[in-house]
């Protein structure tokens, strides 16, 4: 199936493949969000089947917008699509731009909505295999350890955010 993302072409947003983005290096559109439980901070573990960066921990969901899907509507998306997370309100934190090698030739160009939101006690999670392998929740400080001793078990984006945006991830008190 073809996933049709907004990526920046010859300076124009343009609908593209979501690989060929990938495989190009292309600047395109992205969200990341980040549900907490106070200190918490919930992070999933990509599943194996991922075509990049199967594997490895990542913030709660991170994806991408269909073209002409605005930034919330297509965070709620994938928070129900990936982790069966629904009836939480996302709190849009800013927007961080970043380039990485994401391994196997591709390269993560993004232009990304940060969204934050604070679980409720009603919230389930309801991981999908096909794209969460396994989900825990750890205080952030204790993640941004985890990620100085063994940065090789994170995905590129996530030490980019606790190195270079925690504040804005996390507010002001977000710098461990």
């Amino acid at each position: 199936m073809t996933i049709m993302i907004p990526a920046w072409v010859d300076g124009t947003l343009q609908p593209i493949d979501k690989l060929d983005a990938h495989e190009r290096g292309l600047r395109h559109k992205a969200v990341s969000v980040f549900v907490m439980r106070g200190d918490e901070v919930l992070i999933q573990r990509r599943a194996l089947g991922k075509y990049h960066t199967p594997g490895l921990w990542a913030n709660t969901c991170c994806t991408h917008p269909f073209w002409n899907e605005a930034a919330e509507t297509c965070a709620l998306r994938r928070l129900d699509d990936e982790l069966g997370i629904t009836g939480v309100t996302p709190r849009h934190m800013g927007q961080v731009e970043y380039r990485a090698d994401v391994g196997g030739g591709m390269t993560e160009h993004e232009v990304v909505e940060i969204f934050r939101a604070e679980a409720t006690p009603q919230m389930t999670l309801d991981p999908k295999p096909d794209e969460v392998m396994e989900i825990r929740w750890v205080d952030r400080r204790q993640l941004a350890r985890e990620v100085a001793e063994n940065p090789a078990r994170f995905t590129p984006w996530l030490r980019i955010y606790l190195d270079q945006h925690a504040d804005l991830v996390f507010g002001a008190a977000g710098t461990p």
